[in-house]
């Protein structure tokens, strides 16, 4: 169907979403559902928010008193538990969320959830074993590969207009904690978190490699922590006290992408830090062809720039502006240069989300790319306490952009 289609004259579907933990994005999930008939009509989904849980009481009020779910409760198993909850929003800390996955996978409940869904391979491994085992539709939090211009890009390598790709340069460079005053929060905590950086940005980074290029087929990694040291958190015992960084603010990558990816045999280096003094949100990626370039930046990302012709007096990059041509634009803004938000990619996200989970098509990320991301990750601090490249197996089951005669392994 048309984007931006008029509804079928059936009834809208209602779905009832749950929601665990109520803090910012937990927030932005329920703004998303909330704009998802608008948007997106011709789904005939309209969703509920029938429950949420927080163990604080200022979040369970949030959710009850400005976003309008119907009931909330401190204790997310009464979520599962609820008959009138079809589908679950997971945004609770990192320690809990392959707990949480598991357990809403046993309740037969499709889930939504934000990365990193494990600590680690092991964890996200078993969500997946989960998952799978009982047949629940899954969604991951992997929102940058949702932005209109990142999926042209993907369908430009896909459609070979680079032709052979032979290299790719990303970086997720945030400088959300890069002042050495912050308290230790969870996210430096290795039991709470798992890694650093890895988890926070690379994992994004990661994902959309594989959405764009197709599945890293080996890497080598160096990674390292350089602010050692946080002050404990205010109102705790750890006030005054500077206290131990347990992982690490910067990781690198060279990468070599899988014999069944678009990208088959591109070299790549990947970076992301998160004490980057300058940079905000400088999420980006190059992508570099026989037959030409393109690049992209979150700072800017309604912008692609692109670069086709190899010969002639002006070669160079062109700007390309997201409009109607670019997937999902016109759900959101009339024209090229009225620009889309991070917000967006998450009503994107949700529709992809709701849409699988109805069983309608499943077009949207899922646990298996998790369990790719994550294994790539794990691969990493492997390869940098070892310095030895690390080999990755393939993951079935994924969203991976693969060349068509290999479309069985995706």
């Amino acid at each position: 169907m048309a984007e931006n289609s008029a509804p079928t004259n059936s009834a809208p579907r209602t779905v009832g979403v749950g929601l665990i933990s109520v803090g910012w994005m937990g927030r932005l999930h329920s703004r998303s559902y909330a704009l998802l008939p608008l948007l997106y009509p011709e789904l005939g989904i309209r969703p509920r928010l029938v429950a949420a849980a927080d163990v604080a009481p200022a979040g369970r009020d949030y959710a009850k008193d400005v976003l309008g779910y119907e009931k909330v409760v401190s204790d997310y198993r009464e979520v599962l538990a609820d008959p009138e909850v079809d589908v679950v929003s997971i945004c609770a800390p990192n320690s809990l969320h392959a707990e949480i996955g598991i357990a809403a996978a046993h309740a037969g409940k499709p889930f939504w959830i934000e990365k990193p869904v494990g600590r680690g391979a092991e964890e996200t491994e078993a969500v997946a074993a989960a998952a799978d085992a009982a047949g629940v539709a899954t969604t991951i939090g992997f929102n940058y590969r949702h932005v209109p211009a990142v999926q042209h890009a993907r369908q430009l390598v896909l459609d070979g207009a680079l032709g052979r790709i032979t290299n790719v340069r990303g970086r997720f460079f945030g400088g959300f904690s890069s002042n050495p005053q912050d308290p230790l929060t969870w996210r430096f905590v290795r039991a709470t978190s798992g890694s650093g950086v890895l988890g926070d940005l690379m994992g994004h980074l990661v994902d959309l490699m594989h959405y764009v290029l197709g599945p890293i087929g080996s890497i080598s990694a160096a990674t390292g922590t350089y602010l050692t040291e946080r002050p404990g958190l205010p109102g705790t015992p750890d006030e005054g006290k500077l206290l131990p960084v347990e992982n690490e603010d910067y990781a690198t990558m060279l990468v070599r992408f899988d014999e069944s990816a678009v990208g088959a045999g591109a070299i790549g280096n990947l970076e992301a830090s998160r004490i980057a003094v300058g940079p905000r949100s400088e999420y980006a990626f190059e992508i570099f062809g026989t037959e030409g370039s393109l690049r992209w930046d979150f700072e800017r990302l309604n912008e692609l720039e692109v670069a086709l012709a190899r010969t002639g007096q002006h070669v160079g990059y062109t700007r390309a502006f997201a409009d109607g041509y670019f997937p999902d634009y016109s759900r959101f803004q009339p024209s090229s240069g009225t620009s889309m938000g991070y917000d967006d990619l998450k009503v994107i996200e949700a529709a992809k989300f709701l849409t699988a989970a109805t069983g309608g098509e499943a077009t949207g990320s899922n646990i298996h790319d998790a369990v790719t991301s994550a294994r790539v990750l794990s691969a990493a601090e492997q390869s940098a306490a070892s310095g030895q490249w690390v080999d990755l197996p393939a993951e079935p089951g994924t969203t991976a952009n693969v060349r068509a005669t290999e479309g069985a392994r995706a």
